[in-house]
């Protein structure tokens, strides 16, 4: 993060600072909002899975699945155009693919954890991979989105799976410092309290909610957040950031009310995870039966999911192959896509991809750009078909010759037989009327004829007029 506009600014400080405020009053803003392009490969309820468009590099290798937590809109992985981990993938040329839940509305109140569990995140993972050709899948999960992929990867371990990645996850409530000091309050309740019954009544927890729980999340940025806008006004790329952040905020969505319950009563009150263990849908799931390597990321500033949250997860990973703990610059959201993540995170994480992929030889790369292959065979069969008429060129001329040469003898024997009827029509003046009279039946046609021909597809307006 720059160190801001001292109390004396220096003269370029205080253009830029004029221009960033000029350009946010002229066009709305400084962050480039423009969303990576993407196309639905699957849907079903609550479920949407796509796949980004690379618009010039070649996809190889095997493909990321980002999942996004409830709640949060998936633009927590293409927050804008330069911190869009979406973008970077996409630039590295790995095939990257999404799923995100849509708007949830008061009908989805009965959806339980157990639909993304057992649902939605194999469904994606399945069609990410016959997608990319029946490659195994690096499955990325942020905050909840990390939780529910752990889960699912423990409940089918069938799943065509090379690598899992948690961003954010946290595995020990107790240590959340937001939550830790209700605990005890939240316990002596007996499960009908005012909470149980608001989120009941609601069907779960609303958007102006949530939006509100995440801010709070962040309350001392908040606070300082106009001091913190009034020293970054010459940071072009600070300003930015800070719109994109609240853009993302704004558009975060609502909880089911059962998924919100069992995450209320589960992991706030409970605190199941702690063991690594959980019930659920009359079965138990447990991390322990993870067997594919996974790589656990824990922002440094994180009041949502801190360091001893997050990290309380790997000692409950013995199952997995490996197990990879970092610690990396941000908070919540800001170790996932904000500004440092892009020399942190995102480096990481590609070693990591790297590390447990399939060789590229194994499968052909899948080419994007259709649109440029499409004009470059264009291309080749123009050029063949120049090479074609070069090389037929001298047969051409020799036929129009023939053909000429065949025209005029075609005249010379015309002018003959002309010559000759002419030389019997002197000698038979008779024959030749009763012949004109004739040829003049035959080439008259019928009254009405010209232009009205029944068989015609097409009227001609100018075969009607002659007939007038």
């Amino acid at each position: 993060m720059a160190p801001g506009i001292p109390l004396v600014p220096q003269p370029d400080q205080v253009v830029s600072a004029a221009s960033n405020v000029a350009h946010k009053l002229l066009y709305g803003g400084l962050a480039d909002l423009r969303r990576m392009p993407r196309t639905l490969i699957d849907d079903g309820p609550l479920r949407e899975v796509y796949h980004y468009r690379p618009a010039t590099v070649v996809e190889r290798g095997d493909p990321v699945l980002l999942v996004t937590p409830l709640a949060a809109p998936a633009t927590c992985y293409d927050l804008r155009r330069g911190c869009s981990l979406v973008e970077h993938l996409v630039a590295e040329g790995r095939p990257t693919y999404l799923v995100e839940y849509g708007e949830v509305s008061f009908r989805d109140r009965n959806l339980g954890m157990e639909h993304w569990i057992d649902e939605v995140v194999p469904t994606a993972v399945r069609e990410v991979s016959a997608h990319a050709g029946g490659r195994p899948v690096h499955v990325v999960g942020w905050s909840l989105g990390g939780i529910f992929t752990l889960l699912a990867a423990a409940d089918q371990p069938d799943l065509p799976i090379a690598s899992l990645t948690a961003v954010g996850s946290p595995f020990d409530v107790a240590q959340v410092p937001l939550v830790a000091p209700f605990r005890p309050l939240l316990n002596l309740g007996t499960g009908r309290g005012p909470i149980t019954q608001a989120y009941q009544l609601m069907g779960g927890a609303p958007k102006p909610l949530v939006r509100w729980a995440f801010q709070l999340s962040s309350f001392q940025k908040l606070v300082t957040k106009p001091i913190a806008l009034a020293t970054h006004l010459d940071d072009t790329d600070f300003l930015a950031q800070v719109e994109a952040v609240d853009d993302f905020t704004a558009h975060m969505h609502a909880y089911p009310g059962r998924t919100f319950g069992q995450l209320y009563h589960r992991f706030v009150k409970g605190n199941a995870l702690v063991t690594g263990s959980m019930e659920l849908d009359g079965r138990t799931i447990s991390v322990a039966d993870i067997q594919a390597p996974v790589l656990v990321f824990a922002g440094a500033t994180d009041g949502i999911a801190p360091v001893p949250a997050v990290k309380a997860l790997v000692p409950l990973l013995s199952g997995s192959r490996e197990v990879r703990f970092e610690i990396v610059p941000g908070g919540h959201l800001g170790m996932l896509t904000g500004r440092a993540a892009r020399t942190s995170t995102w480096r990481v994480l590609d070693e990591w991809i790297s590390q447990w992929s399939t060789p590229v030889e194994e499968a052909p790369a899948r080419r994007a750009p259709a649109k440029k292959a499409a004009v470059r065979k264009a291309a080749a069969k123009k050029t063949a078909a120049k090479k074609s008429a070069t090389k037929n060129a001298a047969p051409r001329k020799t036929a129009t010759k023939k053909t000429a040469a065949k025209k005029t003898a075609a005249k010379k024997t015309a002018t003959k037989k002309t010559a000759t009827k002419k030389t019997a029509a002197k000698k038979s003046p008779g024959r030749k009327a009763t012949t004109r009279k004739a040829a003049a039946e035959k080439a008259t046609p019928e009254a009405g004829s010209i232009g009205a021909n029944p068989r015609r597809r097409y009227g001609s307006g100018g075969s009607r007029g002659l007939a007038r």
